[in-house]
């Protein structure tokens, strides 16, 4: 019997997660987190990848006004345990994705799995990969944004922490905005497990009003870190241009 390989033990540990209450919490809020998909020696593992990856883009925040830190775009090919994630988080995102896109009355529909996807996003001229590391320490933070690299987006993406929250650092937590319709922005700040993906809106997400589904735009970004060190990997499933 051939024994399963660490990559393939991932893929089973994201298809076997609940996915009928994760899709149910992306509808009713544009965000979930999941229960704890990376152990421990795992995220060590990844976390060392910011000092020893290979990385096609490095970005000082302060130097473009987008906070403080820095953060590191992944070069082709990605780490193997990055690309199966990006792999294995998709196809569940997938049916959420092409269920908004009717709701919102959009023409565009999402294939089931990432590569057709992927191959999409180039046609379109975004070839550049764009999951990433980012390194925090004392007094940073990440200014509110969206992850929006061309004409092609997914309407997802994903993000752990490495380090130990508590521990390594404090502070940092992870914010969404939410625009409501004729409302104040709502906040919602999350407190991200080591090892557990918080799934969250790339930019939007549908609000059912009085006269159908409307949008909602969402950003995101992280609160300032006020101890410490705190590293994350996030994965964004469309390429860049």
């Amino acid at each position: 019997m051939t024994k399963p390989t660490v990559t393939s033990e991932l893929e089973d540990r994201v298809l076997s997660l609940p996915w009928p209450e994760l899709q149910g919490a992306l509808h009713a809020r544009g965000f979930a987190q999941t229960p704890t998909v990376l152990s421990a020696r795992e995220c060590s593992q990844l976390a060392r990848l910011y000092e020893s990856g290979t990385f096609r883009s490095t970005v000082a925040m302060a130097r473009h006004r987008f906070g403080e830190g820095e953060y590191k775009y992944f070069a082709d090919p990605l780490p193997e345990a990055v690309a199966r994630l990006r792999a294995a988080f998709y196809r569940p995102l997938a049916e959420v994705a092409n269920r908004w896109a009717e709701q919102l009355g959009e023409d565009v529909r999402y294939p089931d799995t990432l590569e057709p996807f992927l191959q999409r996003c180039h046609r379109a001229g975004q070839t550049r990969p764009t999951p990433l590391m980012l390194r925090y320490g004392r007094g940073d933070w990440n200014a509110l944004h969206q992850d929006i690299y061309g004409g092609v987006a997914f309407p997802f993406q994903i993000v752990t922490v490495l380090d130990r929250p508590g521990r390594d650092f404090e502070g940092g937590q992870f914010v969404l905005l939410e625009q409501r319709l004729r409302a104040q922005s709502r906040a919602h700040v999350q407190e991200l497990r080591r090892g557990a993906f918080l799934i969250f809106t790339t930019r939007e997400r549908p609000v059912r009003g009085s006269r159908g589904f409307y949008r909602a735009a969402m950003r995101h970004g992280v609160s300032t870190l006020t101890a410490g060190r705190r590293t994350t990997l996030g994965i964004i499933f469309h390429d860049a241009a």
